[in-house]
């Protein structure tokens, strides 16, 4: 089975029928996205009244609570309420991601801030995290993005690594053609992806928890981000058995005016 969405397919430059057919594929690929976006706001819209009372009321009945079981219950139905607005969130941004608005931005700073917030997460899992930022040139991105894409590849990282995991971020200043690139990593040392796993990688909702390896959305939202920036995300193994997330940043050196 062909994922449902995969890298865009990208024009060669041929004519005729093969042109045809890439071009085919383009706006079939195209009206997905607008299909998925259509229903995300449809779904918003109709879903997110009910959880907004569901959420509200179990926020109610918590304050009342002095019930020790209750009141786990009653946290856990308002945490999955969260959950189901989340999921719909990010079907919208993965169908139709808001416009970037980029500015020079420090990569180690956001990094270090990202880490930062999502201490918890690892302390969860004694998991460690280690930064070899060196020194680059600024990222030509949209701050807020920037920190989505960053969140979204080290929670990812920690969830695979189980417990007493290993997590790297490494980024270098790279020159492809003219064009200056940061390639940020985030490296771990759990389980790896199966071809399945890497055909589907980044489709919405799917899944490698059965492997050990939670995709879901996290990825999905990566690509959609990074791509809209004009880089591009990969991931990979090493040979010494640990996964990478290798994502390519453009910076501003490339000419981009951020004023």
């Amino acid at each position: 089975m062909r994922p449902l969405f995969n890298d865009p397919p990208t024009h060669s430059g041929n004519t005729g029928p093969t042109m045809d057919s890439e071009l085919a594929q383009q706006q079939l690929w195209q009206a997905k996205l607008e299909a998925l976006a259509e229903f995300a706001a449809g779904a918003g819209h109709e879903i997110n009244n009910p959880l907004a009372v569901i959420i509200n009321r179990a926020q109610r009945l918590l304050e009342e609570e002095s019930d020790p079981r209750r009141r786990r219950e009653l946290a856990a139905i308002g945490a999955q309420a969260y959950r189901i607005r989340d999921m719909i969130g990010d079907t919208m941004l993965f169908g139709r991601p808001p416009e970037p608005v980029p500015e020079a931005c420090d990569l180690a700073a956001t990094v270090s801030e990202v880490a930062e917030k999502l201490a918890e997460v690892f302390a969860a899992t004694e998991t460690t995290l280690e930064q070899q930022i060196e020194d680059c040139p600024a990222l030509h991105a949209d701050p807020l993005q920037l920190k989505i894409v960053i969140s979204s590849l080290l929670q990812n990282a920690a969830e695979a690594t189980g417990e007493q995991g290993r997590v790297r971020v490494t980024a270098t200043s790279v020159l492809e053609g003219t064009a200056r690139f940061v390639r940020l990593c985030v490296i771990d040392n759990g389980p790896g992806l199966s071809d399945i796993d890497r055909e589907h990688l980044f489709d919405p909702f799917y899944s490698g928890r059965q492997a050990g390896r939670g995709l879901g959305f996290g990825l999905s939202k990566c690509w959609r981000i990074v791509d809209g920036h004009g880089g591009r995300i990969d991931v990979s193994r090493t040979p010494s058995d640990e996964t990478v997330c290798t994502v390519f940043w453009p910076t501003v050196d490339n000419g981009n005016d951020d004023k």
